[in-house]
């Protein structure tokens, strides 16, 4: 009787706690840290861990078809004494951007601090130190904050539910999955990471496409039951203000408080891999990397240009959207110069251009052939991004007077015209620079 009574009052308990889950009603910190985040529009993404050793990308263990007993081996080898938390906080703030995003822990299971629910960790490596401990130090004595990348998906564990999974066929492992195993195991790392390292702004989670088909939004059923509804509530239990964002590449689920783009901005599927439609309710973000690679690649030289990455962000910006630019730092710490000069050559930007970029709202346009438009108060920015471009014209333009019309970068007056809804904006070529911005005060 009484064990009966017992499994009553869990049902129940479960009941209810799915309900709360399915029913979320964000906290005020909650609302708050949105609003942040969405004026917040450019962050830092670190792509980084003992897949970096072999020097071809983070993908390593399933494209090499590498079984686990031979993957974990690189446990021994990942000794990045050259890693500095403060270097990479202090480059992230010059860089112009407003949070960092840190892989804790990739598909290859390696969890980067100190867990006690892994063996497969930064603390059994030559190194020992904790490096989620390091730089949450850090980016909480700079002022920047810290998101915290977890892959749902293992290559390495056994209860993980591998059988089904699209990726990782190769690990070798032979053992019978058991996803209520797995589901305790990321509740308590989560609980760590949520408990251990002071504030947390989000989690960034990836790798539930592992267990969908590939042909995006028609077919968003799970082949497994992920149980958001449990990890999503002891998330914003822990932590309230945490924001939840899933790269999933579907409609956003119950519980996330941000929707986000894999190299792509919204409304573009250029990638293959963006099927959802932008929510018009949560935070946007678009993550995508300077060269082809997010983790290290030896071999990966095909560096997007300074012009090409002030463009990303400008786009971004104009759509209402955050860009979450990628680091591949190499096995020792240090990060290649070819993304250090170009995350400079960003930072030197925003200093002129910022007040276009930050906590701006989309245009009334979307991006055309000569540029795009972002919004602050009264004021209207229009960046124009092809050097060609000297005559503009602004359609269905509802506003009756332009009290102003000047360039950012010096506050030299530019000559508009203004009819029947539409205004008419001639400026002078400049080849030099990377994006004129013009200043409508309306």
């Amino acid at each position: 009787m009484m064990i009966k009574r017992v499994l009553l009052l869990y049902l129940v308990f479960l009941s209810a706690f799915s309900a709360a889950a399915q029913n979320y009603t964000p906290s005020t910190a909650n609302l708050e840290a949105r609003k942040w985040f969405n004026d917040a529009r450019f962050g830092l993404f670190i792509h980084w861990g003992p897949f970096s050793i072999p020097g071809s990308g983070e993908w390593v263990m399933n494209n090499r078809k590498i079984t686990v007993n031979n993957y974990t081996r690189l446990q021994d080898f990942f000794n990045p004494t050259a890693f500095d938390a403060a270097h990479y906080v202090t480059m992230a703030k010059n860089a112009g951007m407003k949070y960092i995003t840190l892989i804790t822990r990739h598909h290859d299971g390696f969890s980067m601090w100190d867990t006690k629910h892994s063996d497969f960790n930064i603390t059994n490596t030559p190194y020992k130190k904790d490096i989620v401990k390091m730089m949450a130090d850090e980016c909480h004595k700079q002022g920047i904050k810290l998101f915290l990348y977890y892959s749902l998906l293992d290559w390495t564990r056994e209860d993980y539910p591998h059988e089904t999974g699209r990726t990782g066929q190769h690990s070798g492992r032979k053992g019978k999955s058991d996803y209520a195993s797995y589901l305790q195991f990321m509740k308590n790392q989560l609980t760590e990471l949520l408990t251990n390292y002071g504030e947390i702004a989000g989690i960034w989670f990836d790798g539930h496409w592992d267990q969908t088909a590939p042909e995006g939004e028609k077919d968003r059923n799970s082949r497994i039951d992920w149980k958001y509804d449990e990890i999503y509530s002891l998330i914003h239990q822990l932590q309230p203000q945490c924001l939840i964002g899933n790269n999933h590449h579907l409609t956003p689920f119950a519980g996330e408080d941000f929707q986000m783009f894999e190299k792509d901005l919204p409304g573009e599927n250029k990638s293959g891999l963006s099927f959802q439609k932008a929510s018009d309710k949560l935070p946007l973000e678009t993550c995508e990397t300077i060269n082809g690679s997010w983790g290290f690649s030896l071999t990966d030289t095909t560096y997007k240009s300074n012009k090409q990455l002030i463009e990303y962000l400008v786009k971004a910006a104009s759509l209402g959207t955050n860009l979450l630019l990628n680091i591949g730092p190499m096995p020792n710490g240090k990060v290649q110069p070819e993304f250090e000069e170009r995350l400079q050559a960003m930072g030197s930007w925003l200093k002129t251009y910022g007040e276009s970029i930050y906590g701006t709202e989309a245009g009334y346009l979307k991006p055309q052939e000569w540029g795009s438009m972002t919004k602050k108060g009264n004021k209207i920015f229009v960046h124009v991004l092809n050097a060609n471009t000297n005559q503009i014209v602004l359609p269905q333009f509802l506003h009756k007077k332009i009290k102003k019309a000047y360039l950012l970068k010096d506050n030299s007056s530019i000559q508009t015209k203004l009819s029947k809804n539409e205004l008419i904006i001639t400026l002078n070529s400049d080849e030099q620079e990377l994006d004129r911005v013009v200043v409508l005060e309306v």
